[in-house]
């Protein structure tokens, strides 16, 4: 006999996206949307969406993605599911928040003014709808985490970059200073980097030797943990 699912509560699913992007100049950013509809219409929100009868959270995640950034390559990575039962004043809403790396540069900047999102430094980030800051530090916390057991930077830098921009990278994420020795060191030691013969001359008269990531090996590190901070900075 089939169980009738009638007498259950029906519940609307919804993602919320967190995308991080880094600033050599600014640090690390995350990209936030106006709110276009009641309640909250005006404030700051992140990317978000409900989901339909026929995706997966995972798809609908993807889909609101490409709606509102206009990229459709993304690594997402799900992080956990908010479930209140007043955490929408509309209706019971129960959401999965998802986190994303992008290249600042790659955004679409048409879509950045049609759907007025606005880059802001993870250091000042405005007041959030429901509960979207808990989402945020959820995914600044995971982040951090990521970034002492995994390599980080393939997303988020250009393709060639100097150790001072990878420095700056993880200086921001951690929200620490690190000894530039020691951070050659250990970063050196996980052998993701291969160094090129160029130059970035911007930055002094004698210029910086510009470094870009082994695909394989950075594939393979992320596969296997290791403890950035076992090397003390």
């Amino acid at each position: 006999m089939t169980h009738s699912y009638d007498s259950e509560d029906k519940l609307i699913v919804a993602v919320d996206c967190i995308i991080f992007g880094f600033d050599a100049k600014e640090g690390l950013k995350i990209l936030l949307i106006r709110r276009r509809f009641e309640p909250k219409k005006g404030h700051w929100s992140l990317m978000g969406g409900f989901l339909k009868k026929n995706e997966t959270l995972d798809e609908a995640a993807y889909r609101v993605l490409k709606k509102l950034t206009g990229l459709n390559q993304l690594h997402l990575e799900q992080l956990e599911a908010y479930s209140e039962v007043d955490r929408d004043p509309v209706e019971r809403t129960i959401s999965t928040a998802y986190s994303a790396l992008i290249n600042t540069n790659k955004y679409d900047e048409a879509l950045l003014e049609q759907y007025e999102a606005q880059w802001f430094s993870v250091t000042k980030i405005p007041k959030l709808i429901f509960d979207h800051d808990q989402m945020v530090e959820r995914a600044i916390r995971r982040l951090r985490s990521k970034a002492t057991t995994q390599p980080i930077g393939l997303e988020l830098l250009p393709e060639k970059f100097t150790m001072k921009q990878l420095q700056t990278l993880y200086e921001t994420i951690l929200g620490e200073t690190l000894d530039k020795r020691n951070f050659i060191k250990k970063i050196l030691s996980i052998d993701v980097l291969i160094k090129l013969e160029e130059k970035d001359m911007t930055s002094s008269k004698k210029g910086s030797y510009l470094y870009k990531f082994d695909l394989k090996k950075y594939d393979d590190k992320s596969k296997v943990n290791f403890f950035f901070n076992s090397i003390k900075f």
